[in-house]
């Protein structure tokens, strides 16, 4: 997982609520285990109508907002099946912060384990955020401040440690194992000693 650094860009608002995991991939998509080439199937149905012609207007088909890094929603986002490759899909299409009023608890966690932020921020900061989208102006998330920074404003917003650690680091779950490989190899040197018989 790559380190979590300072992100600046034009956000992307999408201004729905209950956006579940099925919107954000669908689940024909669902038949790989690869991490990369979700992307282009990211809100398919939003984007593309039955017979895969694009849907005119989708704001993340548009300029500058397809190469957004950070996409603004409603409340709930991610609600629905806990299925990973919803965080895949966004992070392979680019996105590295999410702002919203509230997420689902899987989706919220899942976020961290693929590299993406998640950031709960309150209604009234939504509509001052919205409004760099609409203008098209960078704005700046800053992890290790814990702070977005919107023109001559910014916000303080509440994150674990261990998650905040985790991103700084790029650490995935399987990097946290690794980070204990010694302590798993005495355990096991130990135990073959101990216990020859197991």
């Amino acid at each position: 997982m790559d380190k979590f650094k300072l992100i600046r860009s034009i956000p992307a608002y999408i201004p729905l609520m209950n956006i579940d995991t099925d919107k954000i991939i669908p689940k024909q998509f669902l038949k790989t285990i690869k991490r990369s080439g979700l992307g282009k199937s990211l809100f398919y149905e939003m984007r593309f109508d039955e017979k895969g012609n694009p849907i005119k207007g989708f704001i993340l088909d548009q300029e500058p907002f397809k190469n957004s890094k950070i996409l603004i929603t409603g409340k709930n986002f991610g609600c629905g099946s806990s299925r990973e490759h919803a965080p895949w899909a966004l992070l392979d299409f680019g996105i590295k912060v999410i702002i919203s009023e509230s997420f689902a608890d899987i989706f919220y966690n899942n976020c961290f384990k693929n590299g993406i932020l998640p950031i709960v921020v309150k209604d009234e900061t939504i509509n001052e955020l919205k409004d760099y989208s609409s203008r098209k102006e960078n704005i700046e998330v800053k992890l290790e401040e814990q702070e977005i920074i919107y023109g001559n404003k910014s916000f303080k917003f509440e994150l674990d440690s261990f998650k905040k650690k985790c991103l700084l680091e790029g650490l995935d779950d399987i990097a946290l194992s690794l980070k204990k490989v010694k302590n798993i190899t005495n355990f096991e040197s130990q135990m073959s000693q101990n216990k020859p018989w197991l």
